[in-house]
């Protein structure tokens, strides 16, 4: 498991109420799954705030920098430290 840096931006940041939080995960499905803190032992996002569930469906990534593109959460390994910025759709995109 690493710990990596999760920014948010636009209507993202809005709805989870910070600008970034640090989060110990192994891959990017588990960062979502762990936003803002409220996911379960079981991995699920069942607490998490509906707003922000939805706008992290839509958003596209970047870890360190690169795009994930359309690459699957699960199979985006995240390195140590890494930063990953989520971008929700802007401008009505």
């Amino acid at each position: 498991m690493a710990i990596v840096t999760l920014r948010y931006w636009a209507a993202a940041k809005e709805a989870a109420g910070t600008a970034e939080e640090t989060v110990t995960a192994g891959t990017l499905a588990e960062v979502l799954a762990a936003a803002r803190g409220n996911a379960t032992e079981n991995g699920d996002a069942a607490g998490q705030d509906p707003r922000l569930r939805a706008i992290l469906a839509r958003s596209s990534f970047l870890v360190d920098g690169v795009p994930v593109g359309t690459r699957a959460p699960e199979a985006v390994v995240l390195p140590d430290a890494a930063v990953i910025e989520d971008l929700p759709p802007f401008a009505g995109g």
